[in-house]
């Protein structure tokens, strides 16, 4: 891979060129679009200012939200749709009713019965994709 930084410009702009749309090309897209972009949440009492490439999913149980990292939980006063609405072109895809889920954190998708998906997280989590955004995920993913 070669970086190449030019200063003068008016505006930041970044290009990749490549010779093929590859995961690991959406994986730094998404890093580019997400970058410094952080969600505000809760734990233990204490406010914590979560990075959004950190977040492997959010869901939502018993009118609360919560979002989850490498190796912690945390609970956001954000509604699933108000996240959706903010992360939906970083990176971020509704999976089911209640979960929305980081692309980039995803290691493996594999078919489950009756059209859903089950997609492994780079740490280890199981989720299921709903038969109603599998074909979303399989669009932002480029599978066909």
């Amino acid at each position: 891979m070669k970086i190449q930084i030019q200063e003068g410009f008016p505006d930041l702009e970044v290009i990749i060129k490549c010779p093929k749309d590859t995961e690991e090309i959406r994986k730094i897209e998404t890093l580019l679009h997400g970058y410094k972009q952080r969600i505000t949440c809760n734990k233990n009492g204490i406010v914590h200012l979560i990075d959004k490439y950190e977040i492997f999913y959010f869901e939502s149980m018993e009118r609360n939200c919560f979002l989850y990292t490498v190796d912690n939980v945390y609970e956001t006063s954000m509604k699933l749709y108000e996240i959706e609405e903010i992360l939906a072109e970083k990176g971020f895809l509704r999976s089911s009713k209640s979960q929305i889920i980081n692309i980039a954190k995803i290691e493996s998708l594999c078919p489950e019965f009756g059209g859903r998906i089950e997609a492994i997280m780079e740490n280890g989590y199981q989720i299921i994709v709903s038969r109603q955004y599998a074909k979303q995920l399989k669009e932002r993913m480029g599978i066909k």
